[in-house]
């Protein structure tokens, strides 16, 4: 599958009297960086949500390159990789099984998959704690964690929910270069983050954009 862009037209969503998310547009070009700002309640969460297809909006469109934005759809899961809450993890495996696992469900070679296990929980500071159970790990270990399993899958599309949550300055900068590096490998990127270490670094590309969003009205 070659990598996409990313675009919401016109989107809004409205649920009873609340309005989660005023009407907006956003494109993410391939290859790019967009990062959402603003303030509580003012939608950030629930246009990556729309953005992905975790949820229908109430106006306008979403598009994952030619893809309408629907999770059910195969060719948009196998797309996307996303932190947008708390994935699903298992008491009784490891942080190195969960890897495991997840490089077996993409096909991974089994013959290398320890060593791309081991690299990847290395990238994010963690590789000591491979042996761990996820329900041993401190607030911080836990985020570091999320993300590894967000991103060591392969997608075209990568969708973070305030990967800053409860980390550290020299994490969040690990976090930040690894971001960083997976745009510039073609990866389209959208992110909600309110660290201006993080924002800066993923947005030092021409194509990259930073969109405030304003909590809707009523």
């Amino acid at each position: 599958m070659p990598f996409m862009d990313v675009r919401a037209e016109d989107v809004s969503k409205v649920i009873g009297p609340a309005t989660l998310l005023a009407p907006v547009s956003v494109t993410a070009p391939t290859g790019s960086c967009l990062v959402l700002r603003g303030p509580n309640g003012s939608g950030k969460t629930t246009l990556l949500r729309i953005l992905i297809g975790m949820m229908p909006p109430t106006t306008g469109k979403a598009f994952l390159g030619d893809l309408a934005a629907d999770e059910r759809d195969p060719a948009v899961r196998a797309a996307v990789a996303a932190l947008a809450g708390p994935p699903a993890t298992y008491r009784d495996l490891t942080l190195r099984d969960h890897l495991v696992l997840l490089d077996a469900t993409w096909a991974g070679d089994p013959e290398t998959s320890d060593d791309r296990v081991a690299a990847a929980l290395t990238d994010l500071g963690i590789g000591e704690l491979g042996g761990r159970f996820p329900h041993e790990l401190s607030s911080g270990q836990t985020q570091l964690f999320r993300l590894a399993l967000t991103l060591f899958r392969p997608s075209e599309v990568l969708v973070l929910d305030e990967p800053e949550q409860r980390l550290d300055t020299s994490k969040r900068a690990l976090v930040a270069d690894l971001i960083a590096a997976r745009r510039d490998a073609g990866t389209t990127v959208v992110l909600a983050c309110h660290d201006p270490l993080i924002t800066e670094r993923v947005t030092a590309g021409d194509a990259d954009q930073v969109v405030d969003l304003v909590a809707a009205e009523g």
